[in-house]
Formats: structure tokens, C-alpha cells, sequence
């Protein structure tokens, strides 16, 4: 039996070898491990939304989106033909911070 199991079963006391000890340190650390690298990819996945939807993010239309390009407010860029926006800038908007390049 392992030592996640023995942990759920509620408060009991047990004698553990060092070797399950080491074992279920290494077990927490390599599913902590697993969480973060999760974690960070997820965050550090940039998106390109369309015009329609960050139009739909920020409540704004589409012609805004377009004199916000025109001013350096909020750039978009081309992505395979079609133009698209950076969801990181998008959401730097959205905290009060101007994506100015």
C-alpha cells in the first residue's frame, strides 16, 4: 500500500521505511513538478484572437479597433493573411496598461 492511500484513510500512525519515505518524496515532487511545467506552458501560450472576438473581449467596435491600430494603441498583426491581435496585449488593456510600441 502506498502512502497517498494510508493518507486518506484519515489520521492513523504508521512506522515508514526511509526507502517508501524517500519514495513518496519523490512521488510529491515529480507530480509538483508536472503541475508547474503545466502551468507555465499555459500561461506562456500566446493566442491570436480575430478582430470579432477581442471587438467582443474589450465591448468595443470593430472601427475602434481600427483607429487603435492607426494610433499605436493596440496593433494587430498578420497571421497567415488574416489580421489578428496578441491576447497578451489584449489583456494588458484590459489591466490599464497601453500596449504602445
Amino acid at each position: 500500500m502506498k502512502l497517498q492511500d494510508l493518507m486518506q484513510q484519515g489520521n492513523i500512525t504508521i512506522a515508514v521505511s526511509l526507502s517508501d519515505l524517500k519514495d513518496f518524496a519523490q512521488e510529491l515532487i515529480q507530480s509538483t513538478k508536472k503541475e508547474l511545467e503545466q502551468q507555465i506552458t499555459h500561461v506562456n501560450t500566446e493566442t491570436y484572437p480575430s478582430p470579432e472576438q477581442v471587438a467582443k473581449i474589450l465591448n468595443v467596435d470593430r472601427s475602434t479597433l481600427w483607429r487603435w491600430h492607426k494610433k499605436g494603441y493596440l496593433c494587430h498583426t498578420n497571421v497567415g493573411g488574416k489580421r489578428r491581435y496578441k491576447m497578451s496585449d489584449v489583456k494588458s488593456l484590459l489591466n490599464g496598461k497601453e500596449t504602445r510600441l
